[in-house]
């Protein structure tokens, strides 16, 4: 009798991931147990705290996961064709364009009312996003695109927006979302970067009505 293939530690985050993320997709964050994760993963709940001390942790490292996988940043930098500002629109229609990590963005919305979940995703975007976001406003200040004297401002500014429009966060109606929403539209656009057209408008408000409805 061939004896079982024992698995890599890769290999065993990698399938508890794979686990998490179709559980996730197909009966949603709250409706998931370790539990689960774990028998569609093939293995003992034991196993999971070997990667992960939490549901929550799973949430966070398959964000960062979907994210360097299909990083927009890494798409737009080599588009010589496009000056800084142009390159932002295009970054802003690839986030839209990712459906299934816009879904586990709103699946991950109320695990936010967690301090420390919350301090850990702010970190984590500062440390990555924020020197995105710098080359990126730099290269366009640099061609003219981008008319502002406050681009390592907005670099610091713009990963902290989504958090801010988070009611779990910053308790607000549904009615108040969409006013903040459009004071930062104003905002940018007096700082010199007009990145919100009729699309980012019409899928910021889509996103607001479905965080809203999941509160009903």
């Amino acid at each position: 009798m061939a004896r079982p293939v024992k698995k890599t530690p890769d290999e065993w985050r990698k399938e508890i991931l794979d686990a998490a993320h179709k559980l996730f997709a197909s009966k949603g964050y709250e409706e998931t147990s370790i539990s689960d994760i774990m028998d569609m993963a093939g293995g003992a709940k034991g196993m999971f705290y070997r990667f992960f001390q939490s549901k929550e942790d799973i949430m966070h490292a398959l964000g960062n996961q979907m994210f360097f996988e299909n990083n927009p940043f890494d798409v737009i930098k080599e588009r010589d064709d496009l000056n800084g500002l142009q390159k932002i629109k295009l970054l802003m229609d690839l986030n839209r364009s990712d459906v299934e990590r816009n879904q586990l963005n709103v699946q991950a919305i109320p695990i936010l009312k967690d301090p420390h979940i919350l301090a850990a995703a702010v970190e984590e975007n500062r440390r990555v996003l924020t020197p995105l976001w710098l080359e990126l406003l730099e290269e366009g200040k640099k061609d003219g695109s981008i008319k502002s004297e406050y681009t390592k401002e907005l670099s610091e500014l713009l990963p902290l927006i989504n958090f801010w429009l988070m009611p779990t966060v910053f308790p607000a109606t549904e009615e108040e979302l969409y006013h903040k929403y459009h004071f930062v539209m104003e905002v940018l656009d007096h700082m010199g970067l007009p990145i919100f057209d009729d699309k980012a408008v019409s899928f910021t408000e889509k996103f607001i009505a479905d965080i809203s409805d999941r509160r009903k």
